[in-house]
């Protein structure tokens, strides 16, 4: 049927829906619209529903696989007369302790009677969120341990003893607390981190590329690697930060110089990758860091660890500094170390403090800090006595700028 032609200049005037003309055969362009916008916006319900069901059970997820132990908080709460005062504000100092305990599938890597902290490092973030300092703490440091409660309730007695004994006998509080009598750098947060959250979380963002100079083989770390440029799986990766008999001298210095070099190369991963911002890759980073991680009730949640990375995330890499304790052979047994004073104090004090602290890679550890200064006047004879030096020190150490290939 065609349409009615009339007269008028302007078309028909419409009052309402039921009021319209009547169409030819056919559907209604208009309702088909209309239907079009009933089913997206059902549609899109749907997704954000589901979306956010998903989203739900992915934070749900992330947030139960970490742990919180209540005992470690009792505990430095009972010690809190003894604790140093808080540092500057903003400015957070945390713990980070890698556990060798051997239980459920770290059994693979032998045994051992309890657990001892196989790495300990000490992580201070600036106020400004301009810089983080990664001081690693040699398990062999003999240290003053204080009263501490084991886990069976009993009192340890004071004594010196190794550092990675702390963690044997108390756990993290006493690890902390010893940290804390040993620098005067109040600790405001730790994480503990076994075997298998390491290996995730090198898996988690595909490997991290090392440069071996020759080929090694550590067969009690499991390791066997050839030389040259590779990159290393999560079970790799293990074996290489654990290694001492296989690569170079065998000593806890050299192991302690290409742990810290190797995690500069994995923090550098994550921020060249633009893991931080995309969630489909963030979330796999997130699930390896928080599944096998025991920490405070303050980061003891997904929100807790979310801020606190979010704080970090704008520090250059060159700026992401790894640095060991300054020490030396014990005195009594060359199979140990002690503290170098007064260096030792300076670090600790500009930690203390919140001031910046340099390091120079193209120094090694174990080698003494350099006090820099402002260097002797043009024209001054030789033989003169040198400038007197700055209170700012430079420490052996490394940045994550420079990886490990560097």
């Amino acid at each position: 049927m065609d349409a009615q032609v009339t007269d008028s200049p302007e078309p028909p005037r419409f009052t309402g829906w039921a009021q319209r003309p009547a169409r030819g055969p056919g559907p209604d362009p208009r309702a088909r619209r209309r239907r079009r916008r009933r089913w997206g916006a059902l549609g899109a319900v749907g997704v954000v529903l589901v979306g956010g069901g998903a989203g739900w059970a992915l934070y749900a997820k992330l947030n139960s696989n970490i742990h919180t132990d209540s005992a470690t908080e009792r505990e430095l709460r009972k010690w809190e007369s003894e604790r140093p005062p808080a540092g500057p504000p903003n400015a957070e100092n945390l713990l980070l302790i890698g556990s060798d305990s051997r239980t459920g599938d770290n059994g693979r890597y032998g045994h051992s009677r309890g657990q001892r902290s196989d790495t300990a490092i000490l992580l201070h973030l600036a106020a400004d969120r301009k810089s983080a300092t990664a001081v690693s703490i040699p398990r062999d440091l003999m240290v003053e341990v204080p009263h501490c409660q084991r886990s069976d309730g009993q009192e340890t007695e004071p004594q010196m003893a190794q550092f990675n004994w702390a963690f044997a006998f108390g756990g993290a509080a006493c690890s902390i607390r010893t940290v804390e009598k040993m620098t005067s750098v109040r600790i405001d947060h730790y994480m503990i981190i076994d075997f298998t959250g390491f290996k995730k979380m090198v898996d988690a963002v595909k490997g991290v590329e090392v440069c071996l100079p020759q080929a090694v083989r550590d067969d009690q770390a499991q390791l066997r690697l050839p030389a040259g440029r590779q990159v290393l799986n999560g079970e790799q990766a293990l074996g290489f930060v654990r290694a001492r008999k296989g690569i170079g001298n065998g000593s806890d210095t050299q192991r302690m110089e290409r742990q810290q070099r190797f995690l500069g190369a994995l923090v550098k991963k994550v921020q060249s990758n633009g893991v931080l911002l995309n969630p489909t890759r963030l979330y796999p980073v997130l699930d390896a860091a928080t599944s096998s991680l025991t920490t405070d009730d303050a980061l003891a949640s997904l929100r807790g660890l979310y801020e606190l990375v979010r704080s970090t995330r704008r520090i250059p890499t060159g700026r992401v500094q790894f640095l060991t304790v300054p020490r030396r052979e014990y005195r009594y047994d060359a199979n140990r170390d002690e503290l170098v004073q007064p260096d030792a104090d300076r670090l600790f004090g500009r930690l203390r403090r919140d001031l910046p602290v340099t390091v120079d890679p193209t120094r090694k550890i174990g080698e003494d800090p350099v006090r820099t200064g402002a260097g002797a006047p043009a024209g001054v004879p030789e033989g003169s006595p040198p400038p007197a030096p700055s209170s700012d020190p430079t420490f052996p150490g490394t940045t994550a700028e420079r990886g490990i290939c560097e």
